[in-house]
């Protein structure tokens, strides 16, 4: 029974810290680089939504409620990522607005979206499983706890250079959600829905 928890929760986080899945760091970056440290609440509420979504996502196809189409999920991805940082690009520095809004549910949509890119694999390891809840609340925390350990060495850079470095919020903002739109412009033209 522990065996089958430490199992799921290391899965959820290695899901994350996949080197060749950075797409998921990449969404968290732009989701969270406008944010400092007293902001950690409203940071927590954003990636747990987004872990939510994902996680419905997967009960969904676990149960084999939805059928979903790899490569639109693969293209839908990038741009989930591009339309964050895009929101980014248009809003740094500018005063974020402490309501729950449009950001609060993209982040769960997106979540649902990104749940959908893993669906299949996760489908294909509990497959004939008849308790497929607990695997899959085990997974959602392992994929909590790596997000959390991204969303806290974001804000950790994001505090290092604009204190250390002198970066003003708003260039900071700019520059790394531009990066992330170099990144996924190409994941998006290579898709083979466009490609």
């Amino acid at each position: 029974m522990l065996d089958d928890f430490l199992f799921y929760v290391q899965y959820g986080i290695n899901h994350v810290l996949d080197i060749n899945g950075y797409d998921h760091v990449l969404f968290l970056l732009v989701l969270t680089v406008a944010y400092v440290f007293k902001d950690w609440k409203r940071v927590l509420i954003l990636v747990s939504l987004f872990t939510l979504g994902h996680t419905i996502s997967l009960i969904l196809a676990a149960y084999d409620i939805v059928k979903i189409n790899g490569a639109l999920v693969e293209l839908l991805i990038p741009i989930t990522i591009c339309v964050m940082a895009l929101y980014n690009v248009f809003t740094a520095g500018k005063t974020i607005q402490k309501g729950v809004g449009l950001l609060f549910f993209s982040a769960l949509f997106f979540g649902i979206i990104h749940g959908l890119g893993f669906a299949r694999e996760f489908h294909l390891l509990i497959g004939g499983s008849s308790d497929k809840l607990l695997p899959l609340l085990e997974f959602a925390l392992g994929i909590e706890a790596a997000q959390l350990i991204i969303v806290f060495v974001v804000l950790f850079f994001s505090f290092l250079m604009q204190t250390v470095f002198n970066f003003s919020k708003r260039d900071w903002i700019l520059v790394m959600s531009s990066i992330v739109i170099g990144l996924v412009i190409p994941m998006i033209m290579e898709n083979e829905l466009i490609a």
